[in-house]
């Protein structure tokens, strides 16, 4: 199972859970972090359909859920 507070390293990829109106993102947002400032502090990059950044944002540990893409031991 995803552990919500597994450690984040550059280069996940990780789901927005809360609303960042002066961003233009809304909680279900993809980005990928691009840069890691603490254990919990994080600047994202979120991309639009054509590749280009639309925003790149601030985010602490409990605004964001990383995404995995391949199988997990149970």
């Amino acid at each position: 199972m995803n552990n919500p507070m597994s450690p984040v390293k550059l280069f996940d990829v990780v789901a927005l859970l809360v609303n960042k109106p002066t961003e233009g993102l809304t909680a279900g947002h993809v980005g990928t972090v691009v840069e890691v400032f603490s254990p919990d502090v994080f600047e994202v990059e979120f991309l639009d359909p054509t590749g280009r950044t639309f925003a790149l944002t601030e985010l602490k540990r409990d605004e964001i859920l990383i995404l995995k893409h391949e199988p997990v031991a149970a």
